[in-house]
């Protein structure tokens, strides 16, 4: 049986990837690895937490004696590497713990699986997930490939673009076999309500302020969660060692424009007359080092691996909004703070 060690698996992204390897590979083990800091909720898991080939375990990958000690113990054939702070603001306001984390953390890993694959590196794969914003930002046309230079232009995408470059060099240098994806940004169900899709459902559900930034005019590419799930198991199976691929919605949008189809879908699933919602839209002073325009160009992924996003927005959109309405409880134990203590006993002892 192959053991799968992924790494931030009670995040957003990363309970997207193990509810599907655990799924769709029953015959192997995989293992979850998370802090639970703020943004990490077991919650996400709850379907899948009794399954025999699923484990969880408490430990932060910025402790480099706790990962040498579990990779000696459990002796894993792989990892998918998604742990990581990644919300830009916060990036601003600490950059140092965005270092620790994903500058750091990542290198703690990387030398854990020198030290115990110990140059035995057939069939083993190091798989990083990373950001598109590690290249900087767009103009009015043009698309992010593969041999895009990078340009970081936040703590948050500097930290990133650091991890991408250990990776390579470990690749290099040591011959592991590291594959690295960078996503364009994502959105759906089980999203912790600081980004800008959740923040908005939640604020307009409970007729509370919708902020964005200037003028709602920087432009994002958006990725559907469970797309870019089906992308990594892709990637950690088909892509040879050494390869980088991006992973793109094709869904470009201007925040403004996002927000006010946001609003129309929830004046319709709430049964509020129409632009009731809009009303609560309040321009807040732009955040520093704002990048205008993200565009993934996916066209490796879609000719070498076969790989194209199953949804456009406004269908994954009117989805996503019906999860967060009926799923009331998962809400409001986040807003709370409620799930933080949600497996207390069992892993904080």
């Amino acid at each position: 049986m192959k053991k799968i060690l992924i790494t931030g698996g009670a995040g957003f992204i990363g309970s997207h990837v193990v509810r599907r390897f655990v799924t769709n590979y029953p015959q192997y083990e995989i293992v979850n690895l998370d802090k639970l800091t703020y943004a990490g909720n077991l919650e996400n898991l709850t379907d899948i937490e009794n399954k025999p080939n699923y484990r969880f375990v408490k430990a932060d990958i910025a402790d480099a004696v706790a990962m040498n000690g579990l990779f000696e113990k459990e002796n894993f054939d792989a990892v998918i590497h998604l742990a990581a702070e990644s919300h830009v603001d916060r990036s601003i306001t600490d950059p140092t713990a965005f270092v620790i984390t994903n500058v750091i953390g990542t290198v703690n890993l990387l030398n854990a699986v020198r030290e115990y694959w110990k140059g035995d590196y057939d069939k083993k794969r190091f798989y990083h997930v990373s950001t598109d914003e590690v290249y900087g930002a767009l103009g009015d046309e043009g698309m992010f490939t593969e041999t895009t230079a990078y340009d970081p232009h936040s703590p948050y995408s500097a930290s990133k673009a650091s991890s991408d470059h250990f990776v390579r060099a470990y690749h290099d240098t040591y011959g592991l076999d590291c594959v690295i994806s960078n996503c364009s940004n994502n959105y759906g169900s089980n999203h912790f309500p600081e980004k800008l899709i959740p923040l908005a459902i939640n604020n307009i559900k409970n007729n509370k302020p919708v902020p964005v930034y200037g003028k709602g005019e920087n432009i994002r590419d958006w990725l559907w969660v469970e797309d870019h799930a089906r992308a990594i198991d892709v990637i950690f199976h088909q892509a040879k060692t050494g390869e980088t691929y991006n992973i793109g919605g094709h869904n470009e949008w201007k925040n403004i424009d996002l927000i006010n189809l946001l609003c129309s879908i929830m004046d319709e699933k709430l049964g509020r007359q129409a632009g009731t919602s809009a009303k609560l839209i309040t321009y807040v002073t732009d955040r520093a080092g704002h990048d205008l325009r993200y565009a993934i160009d996916s066209t490796k992924l879609q000719n070498e691996l076969n790989w194209v996003p199953s949804l456009q927005f406004e269908e994954g959109l009117a989805k996503t909004v019906d999860w967060y309405l009926e799923n009331e409880d998962w809400l409001n134990n986040v807003t709370s703070g409620n799930y933080q203590s949600y497996y207390e006993q069992q892993y904080n002892s």
